[in-house]
């Protein structure tokens, strides 16, 4: 009955459009006092969740990936895309791809990929005669590729949920992250075939040469940070402040970061963090809540009286994640799902790094899907587009990613071939 109450009230909630962190944190609040817990303790798990090693990782990352977008490294991997691309049929698409699949290493957020890569490739497409359905509906979709593609910040915080290895993680995302760009490249291929108009410009060697010269150190900064982490050299949070590091030099050396940009990437930094953790706090409180009431108890008795399958498991998990990534933001489900899913899978012998590959790249799907899908707002207000004219564009660049999940579920060991073989 009081599961059934505090669904209730955090659904009134989000239909309210209360902010997610709120939505979970009032009800729990209103729980832990019905039920004679003092708002001490009900602090203390807050807290708790935030006070986390492996969590510090996140505000660096983000930080990696605002000096990034302020020092203009976006731009950068355009120009550079183009000009390996000039004369390419649909190069534009193919464009906004690569350099997705090159910020990606650098930022870990989707919506600081749209964001910094959103305008220029849109602007460009436009201008050349792409629709607006296939130039937004590329632009989001790629976007999904970073924070599948490591240095990714869910995988950072499903890592520090799941209590296994960050470089695991990251190491198993490589291989369905390039699988996803070249997905994308494939849908790309078969909606422009058959416009020949869409092609622009020709191979100029001297300004591929250029371009080259421009994006050599930036995208030497993957290099430094998964290197580090895979090598065994840093950990996860040390390669995000070396990463940090690397790019302050980079930027103010090469005087494309000035002092304004420095200072709106902290304040940027600082906002998204505060986001994230506060969604962290408030789940954690909920998700203890859950526990306190044996929800995974009955949840792993209910799927095993239907099932010993691992393979229908992880499906029962994807559509969870489906479900819940039209209504609610995908680091509020990971930092209630995991604690749950996880001694779930573990009875059903499903390894809890392939596990976080097929619920990362599943909640992503939701950065695209209304009403909620912060991606689709965040190219709907760069490109001046509507939110259902958007959505629409990206219809057809979901397919790639449906498919990977599909085949994490189908092939999880080769999902795990890199980190076993790197003896992660």
């Amino acid at each position: 009955m009081m599961l059934a109450l505090l669904g209730l009230a955090i659904a009134v909630l989000l239909v309210l459009r209360v902010p997610v962190a709120f939505a979970f944190l009032g009800p729990s609040l209103a729980y832990m006092a019905v039920n004679g817990r003092s708002p001490g303790s009900a602090l203390r798990e807050v807290a708790n969740a935030a006070d986390s090693f492996p969590l510090l990782a996140v505000p660096l990352f983000i930080f990696v990936g605002a000096l990034a977008n302020h020092a203009g490294i976006a731009d950068r991997l355009f120009r550079f895309a183009m000009a390996a691309l000039a004369g390419v049929r649909g190069n534009l698409g193919y464009v906004a791809v690569g350099v997705s699949v090159g910020f990606s290493w650098m930022s870990g957020s989707a919506v600081a990929d749209a964001a910094a890569t959103g305008k220029v490739s849109i602007t460009a497409m436009l201008r050349n005669g792409y629709s607006r359905r296939f130039a937004t509906g590329v632009v989001a979709s790629s976007s999904l590729i970073a924070p599948v593609m490591p240095p990714s910040i869910p995988a950072v915080i499903y890592a520090g949920l799941a209590a296994v290895s960050t470089g695991a993680l990251f190491a198993a995302s490589v291989v369905p992250a390039l699988l996803m760009a070249l997905g994308l490249c494939i849908v790309v291929f078969f909606l422009v075939r058959r416009q020949p108009n869409l092609t622009r410009g020709r191979l100029d060697r001297r300004e591929l040469l250029d371009s080259l010269k421009q994006v050599v150190f930036p995208l030497f900064a993957p290099v430094v940070i998964l290197g580090g982490i895979l090598g065994g050299i840093f950990t996860p949070t040390e390669a995000a402040a070396v990463g940090v590091v690397y790019m302050l030099l980079l930027g103010l050396g090469q005087r494309s970061l000035s002092w304004a940009g420095l200072l709106a990437a902290v304040k940027e930094t600082a906002l998204t963090t505060a986001s994230i953790m506060l969604i962290v706090a408030s789940a954690s409180l909920l998700g203890y809540i859950l526990a306190r009431e044996r929800l995974p108890q009955m949840l792993t008795e209910a799927l095993f009286s239907f099932t010993d399958s691992p393979t229908v498991f992880l499906i029962v998990c994807v559509l969870l994640c489906l479900v819940l990534g039209t209504v609610i933001d995908a680091t509020a489900i990971l930092v209630l799902v995991v604690p749950i899913l996880m001694p779930i899978a573990l009875q059903f012998g499903v390894d809890p790094i392939a596990l976080g590959v097929t619920l990362i790249i599943s909640l992503m799907i939701g950065l695209l899907t209304p009403p909620v899908g912060t991606v689709l707002f965040v190219i709907a207000a760069v490109s001046k587009t509507r939110i259902g004219e958007v959505f629409r564009g990206c219809l057809p660049f979901l397919i790639p990613s449906v498919v990977i999940v599909i085949l994490t579920i189908a092939f999880p060991d080769a999902v795990l071939a890199i980190p076993r073989a790197l003896g992660l």
